[in-house]
């Protein structure tokens, strides 16, 4: 099944794990990473499976970090993000999740900013143990295309300046620009992320709408401007239905 956050999991044990159509068995420590675009299951866990898990949405790193975690090569891998650990890397893993447990507990004020540079250094770490060959190569069009896509959407944000003008806002925009039909656009994204063009927007659109409510003391009127709604009432109505409340009782929460 879809999530709708991200999930790196430390793992010392034997089990299946389904990444879309891939069932991948692991043994022994094994660092893994899921990713809200790509289903994922795996089998109940036995009493000798222990480990660790951090769990988070992508609204937790646009706030200030701005780690692009859709575009990281971890997850343009032709292999599902899962890395049997040797002792050595499964020791440097295991401290980085200990020092995000450690903050969680803690009460100092910027802990979930350390928090962030664990997560951060994690994905690194992986990213150097990815084989180049494992790449997306030319032959893998719809991946391309949607990663590609995914790139542009995030290249618009973050929001800086409240006169800031949003130029990509439909389907067919990001069809016009990567030069292929919109109708072939839709149907790639579709394909590898089981997710509609329009939704990825619309989200994408929702998250920096709720950064700029919490983090800015722009208007909810400067704010609907800059992400490019016409009027007010489209804009409430918009962002109700992505997050069920209005903008200014999400506001004052």
């Amino acid at each position: 099944m879809r999530r709708n956050f991200f999930k790196m999991m430390l793992f010392s044990g034997e089990n299946t794990f389904r990444y879309g159509n891939v069932n991948v068995k692991v043994s022994g420590n094994t660092l893994l990473f899921f990713h809200p675009h790509t289903p994922y299951s795996y089998k109940p866990l036995s009493k000798k499976s222990r480990g660790y898990f951090c769990v988070f949405k992508i609204e937790f790193f646009q706030e200030n970090h701005r780690l692009d975690l859709n575009n990281l090569s971890l997850f343009k891998s032709l292999s599902p993000p899962v890395f049997k650990l040797s002792k050595t890397n499964y020791k440097e893993v295991e401290n980085l999740f200990l020092k995000m447990l450690r903050e969680v507990k803690g009460d100092y004020i910027f802990k979930y900013e350390l928090i962030k540079d664990y997560v951060s250094e994690l994905y690194f770490l992986a990213m150097k143990w990815v084989p180049p060959e494992n790449l997306f190569q030319a032959g893998d069009a719809s991946k391309r295309i949607t990663m590609i896509f995914l790139e542009l959407i995030e290249q618009q944000f973050p929001i800086q300046h409240k006169y800031h003008q949003f130029a990509l806002r439909t389907p067919k925009d990001y069809a016009d620009k990567l030069s292929i039909h919109v109708n072939y656009l839709n149907r790639s994204v579709k394909k590898v992320t089981g997710k509609t063009t329009s939704q990825h927007i619309l989200e994408r659109l929702g998250g920096e709408a709720k950064i700029l409510l919490k983090h800015t003391d722009w208007s909810v009127s400067e704010i609907a401007s800059s992400l490019g709604f016409d009027d007010l009432p489209h804009f409430n109505k918009f962002f109700r239905r992505q997050t069920g409340s209005t903008p200014t009782s999400f506001r004052l929460v």
